[in-house]
């Protein structure tokens, strides 16, 4: 039995109550451990009161947004990590940072096992799980919702039960978990993919319907495939992207449904909300047409699929990554320039790109009388680029037995 857990605190109400399940049901001391992740100096300071009256030893709180920004979500960004074509990972690629944050908790505190919220049936438990085993292996990892799993009624029944603090229950159906490139929504009527989705369940984003009439648009700014600054103005990351959200998320931009593969083996409805995300990767893909050359940008899209499978399946610290990162990250150096987008309820549409590591010349592609393409060089290309299909063809009798002959129409 464990003598000291460290619990994955958020001050909702399963953690809330779970502080006390883990004292009761083994008899350790609780450290509750919370990332601040700039949800504000308020909520955290109520969630350490709850936390300690409910029986936690310890109340921590590990700092973790310019982290979260720099080492997570920046090369989640240059590899356009993008889930089945429409996840941004907003949720999955902050669970590894709390692994981290985990396995550096107990080995501060001096405790023995680490506990979470997560559920039985999500992929949240993996990658957590995950995390804290390639970190530090043989490390006990509980999840009292996955042994002893209990409704939300059940939660608020034991809270009371026990005379335990729980934060203001909320009407809402929803569960909600949020971070700085995204916000998920599940629970009542998103779990039927045929349901369409209340208006409420909405906070990041205005509906399209009554977005603006006149639309917004910006100027992103990258540098080495990293977005660093709007409209000439330069900001961190973390910044950058709050900033872009709430733009997007005024005029409509960000929603996402989708029915994906769970890693545990089943599909699920998901709501999303990801207004900087989606205006950040639409910029960047646009400016990667520019800069990157024609089989960088067929194998790039492969190590993309990669990199955002094994963040969705908690494989973050996988040997493999560090093989996929790094062919992302030599790819990603001359993606530098600047790209314009509208945005208008709903949509992000293209206005403009420039590079000055653009590989499209002007006197390439025009076909005007500044043209310096050599045109007579093609007829030799097109022999040899030809030449193994001809031959083969003619070889195997696919090929007609006669040329084709140009019948030209007579004069009258």
């Amino acid at each position: 039995m464990p003598k000291h857990i460290v619990l994955a605190y958020s001050g909702g109400l399963d953690t809330s109550v779970m502080v006390h399940w883990l004292k009761q049901n083994h008899g350790a001391k609780v450290t509750a451990a919370l990332l601040d992740l700039g949800q504000g100096k308020e909520s955290i300071d109520d969630a350490g009161k709850r936390a300690l009256a409910n029986g936690a030893t310890n109340f921590v709180v590990l700092p973790a947004k310019e982290e979260f920004a720099n080492d997570f979500l920046a090369p989640s960004i240059r590899a356009n990590a993008i889930y089945e074509g429409v996840y941004p990972l907003a949720t999955a690629i902050g669970r590894p940072l709390i692994a981290k944050k985990l396995v550096e908790a107990v080995q501060k505190v001096g405790g023995d096992a680490v506990a979470h919220g997560c559920t039985g049936k999500g992929n949240d438990q993996v990658r957590i799980e995950a995390g804290v085993k390639a970190l530090l292996p043989g490390l006990e990892c509980l999840a009292p919702q996955r042994s002893h799993p209990m409704t939300r009624d059940a939660v608020v029944e034991y809270a009371k039960k026990n005379k335990l603090q729980i934060p203001q229950l909320k009407r809402s159906t929803y569960s909600t978990d949020e971070n700085l490139w995204g916000r998920s929504i599940e629970g009542g009527d998103t779990e039927d993919p045929a349901h369409a989705v209340h208006e409420d369940a909405y906070l990041w984003t205005t509906s399209p319907q009554k977005a603006p009439d006149k639309p917004s648009s910006m100027s992103i700014t990258f540098e080495a495939g990293l977005p660093v600054a709007v409209d000439g103005k330069k900001m961190a990351l973390w910044d950058l992207v709050a900033y872009v959200g709430k733009i997007a998320g005024a005029n409509g931009v960000g929603r996402i449904d989708h029915v994906e593969n769970r890693l545990v083996g089943i599909k699920s409805r998901e709501i999303y909300e990801a207004p900087a995300a989606v205006t950040v990767l639409f910029a960047k893909k646009a400016l990667e047409a520019l800069t990157l050359t024609k089989e960088e940008m067929k194998l790039k899209p492969f190590l993309e699929q990669k990199f955002s499978e094994n963040v969705y399946d908690g494989l973050w610290y996988a040997p493999v990554m560090t093989a996929i990162r790094a062919g992302i990250d030599a790819m990603q150096q001359h993606v530098t320039g600047t790209v314009t987008v509208q945005l208008y309820k709903g949509n992000v549409s293209l206005l403009g790109r420039t590079s000055p590591l653009s590989l499209f010349k002007d006197n390439l592609a025009t076909y005007s009388v500044r043209d310096s393409f050599n045109h007579g060089a093609s007829e030799g290309f097109i022999q040899i680029w030809s030449l193994p299909t001809e031959t083969a063809n003619a070889v195997r009798g696919k090929a007609a037995k006669k040329p084709l002959v140009t019948v030209k129409a007579k004069a009258k």
